[in-house]
């Protein structure tokens, strides 16, 4: 006999590197991205990249890349890299990878990474402009990954009330059936009810 994998327990993690510096002469670059996935089905889960700039933001591979030259994913077991080419300053922003098994409807079979602050240096290694937007994007970051928790504690909650509903829905409809089916003659005649 072979062990059937329930989708629905699918549980995904994923771990990224938190900060990546290139230098004046490197042209390229590689963010690695690593996940483990329990009780996930056997095919090869979706990889998405997004970066994340000051003020705005970009999807980058959703699962197709938007600038094929500039921007490649490649998906091996337990890893998910995103290559980038034609590095320039304007590529520094904070890049986020995300796994999703998308057969599964467990809310653990999608999930991103803490993120990876990339920093692309000029010609002046360590300049104001360079240490403020290190910065700023590490602030980025961190509310990041404080509304990415707090929405899935959200979930967390939300599910947990339905089901307390749905508990409590069927104990009062077992309530009502025993109330309902009690023996005419054990009714007090003082009484008064409703037929």
């Amino acid at each position: 006999l072979f062990p059937t994998e329930d989708t629905d327990t699918c549980q995904v993690t994923v771990t990224q590197p938190r900060y990546k510096e290139a230098g004046q002469s490197v042209h390229t670059v590689t963010l690695m991205c690593t996940y483990s996935a329990l009780g996930c089905s056997s095919s090869e889960p979706q990889a998405l990249w997004f970066r994340f700039f000051t003020n705005r933001h970009e999807d980058l591979c959703t699962p197709k890349c938007t600038d094929d030259q500039k921007f490649k994913v490649h998906i091996s077991p337990k890893n998910a890299s995103l290559w980038i080419s034609n590095l320039t300053p304007n590529d520094s922003a904070v890049y986020f990878c995300g796994i999703a098994f998308s057969p599964s409807s467990s809310p653990g079979s999608k999930q991103m990474g803490g993120g990876t602050v990339l920093v692309k240096t000029g010609a002046e290694k360590h300049s104001t402009e360079s240490l403020t937007l290190m910065i700023t994007l590490s602030l980025l970051l961190l509310y990041s990954t404080v509304v990415f928790t707090i929405l899935i504690l959200h979930k967390k909650i939300s599910s947990g009330r339905k089901i307390f509903h749905a508990i409590a829905q069927e104990l009062q409809k077992q309530r009502y059936a025993e109330h309902c089916q009690q023996p005419d003659h054990l009714e007090d005649d003082t009484v008064y009810q409703n037929r």
